[in-house]
């Protein structure tokens, strides 16, 4: 048994009953452990969930920035980002569900170690928006509240997105490009 075996279970048992519904008998129980073997592994419920939050943040940053540092117009950094980030909302779901919807969960002492990661990663996204309307790609908006509404639409998406529904991620996200990059006007 991994400490990687144990993060992915507790994610997958957060995702099914919200951090606060599930209890470490649950993460153990999902990793064939006692619960006195699971604190062997890790120190408290917590802990467990501000190492999730931390690899799914690792993981889109790494991903995110590769494309950020690319020497190509804003527009297209944007369509790229918009199409690896629910690519990999979509392969990793329940890692996804706890990042975006369990860090209300943190306490305060975690929750401040954890929002400099994602603000690095929302930066990210603001910079290339700024970028665009430096370029005069884009209309002079306000790139955190861009952002942000950009985010609302992909996060979202976790909720209903089936991988076999009418829709691929990849369509799905070039859908969500053309919407913010051309609007919905003809």
């Amino acid at each position: 048994m991994t400490r990687e075996d144990i993060l992915e279970a507790a994610a997958q048992v957060f995702r099914k009953k919200g951090f606060h519904g599930a209890s470490m008998n649950d993460i153990a129980d999902a990793v064939s452990l006692s619960k006195a073997s699971l604190y062997h592994h890790v120190s408290s419920k917590q802990e467990i969930l501000l190492s999730i939050l931390d690899r799914a943040l690792e993981l889109l940053l790494d991903k995110i920035s590769a494309i950020t540092n690319q020497d190509i117009p804003a527009d297209k950094k944007l369509r790229l980002m918009i199409r690896a980030y629910l690519q990999i909302l979509a392969e990793n779901m329940d890692l996804a569900a706890v990042l975006l919807f369990e860090h209300r969960a943190l306490e305060r002492k975690q929750h401040a170690r954890h929002i400099p990661n994602r603000d690095k990663f929302e930066t990210l996204w603001r910079d290339v928006i700024a970028e665009g309307v430096r370029a005069k790609l884009f209309e002079r908006h306000d790139p955190a509240l861009a952002t942000r509404a950009l985010f609302g639409a992909m996060n979202w998406t976790i909720t209903w997105y089936h991988p076999d529904g009418d829709l691929t991620i990849e369509q799905i996200a070039d859908q969500y490009s053309n919407l913010l990059l051309n609007g919905l006007l003809k």
